[in-house]
């Protein structure tokens, strides 16, 4: 087991397969943990690719006490990972609030990151602000927040069923529940940052190409969300993925690895 010391004695887990100094780093969404990405890693080291995995601040095998657990402090842990692991190159792929934290972390490695892909990621914002439309409100959040407050429990289960507009068996369900229930209740702290989140700025100035895969059924994230960061940066690719909710590599996966791969192998 790998860990990356970070503040106050606390440390995030990481995993690295493969080797060389480029690497495609894989961030997971809210409450999740590296495990996400099984339906995606095997095939992406098959393709000889080095991959890195890290788990949130509160999440997986990181440590469950931070004091910050803000998506500018998860991202910073990946740019520190970065270069811990000394890589030149990489590519950062986020999904959902994962899609947050590798645009941070975009504009922070600079040059050493040279390409961006959004898994159905909440950026450039979240919620609707007076000059964007898309997305959900204040008050939808603040009921989510609540709702996890007062029933933890059975509102991940619920959470968990619905990250698929598809039909998944009862197992992946499962799965998806048993890593929200690994965070740490206060990662809450987390979800509720993407409430004032607006990263138009920030996409504007990158000068990295974007893969932007849009779960056309997302009912977590707004799709025209995910369609709206083409409206900001300068190169971005679109992937409808129409059977799709908000995990696209469990439920198209042989979509989304063929547009991943492509993708990484132009970029690394």
């Amino acid at each position: 087991m790998s860990h990356l010391a970070r503040e106050d004695g606390k440390q995030v887990y990481y995993e690295d397969y493969g080797s060389g100094d480029s690497a495609i780093v894989l961030v997971h969404g809210w409450g999740a943990n590296t495990r996400a990405w099984d339906y995606t890693l095997p095939a992406l080291v098959a393709a000889g690719h080095r991959v890195v995995l890290i788990d949130h601040r509160g999440c997986g095998q990181s440590s469950k006490d931070f004091a910050d657990v803000s998506i500018e402090a998860i991202s910073g842990d990946v740019v520190a990972l970065v270069e811990h692991l000394k890589l030149s190159r990489v590519v950062l792929n986020g999904w959902s609030l994962g899609g947050a934290v590798v645009v941070a972390a975009a504009v922070a490695l600079g040059e050493r990151c040279s390409g961006l892909v959004l898994t159905c990621g909440a950026t450039p914002c979240y919620l609707q602000k007076p000059d964007y439309s898309h997305g959900g409100t204040d008050d939808a959040l603040a009921e989510t927040l609540a709702a996890m407050s007062a029933d933890r429990v059975n509102f991940l289960s619920a959470l968990a069923g619905g990250v698929c507009a598809s039909d998944v068996s009862p197992q992946v369900v499962d799965w998806m529940v048993g890593m929200f229930m690994q965070s740490s209740p206060l990662a809450a702290a987390s979800l509720g940052a993407l409430g004032p989140l607006d990263q138009r700025a920030d996409l504007a100035a990158l000068e990295v190409p974007i893969l932007s895969f849009v779960g056309a059924q997302d009912a977590v994230v707004d799709p025209a969300v995910c369609r709206s960061v083409a409206d900001y940066a300068k190169d971005v690719s679109l992937v409808e993925c129409a059977n799709s909710g908000h995990a696209p590599f469990v439920e198209e996966s042989e979509l989304y690895l063929r547009e991943l791969n492509d993708f990484i192998a132009a970029k690394l």
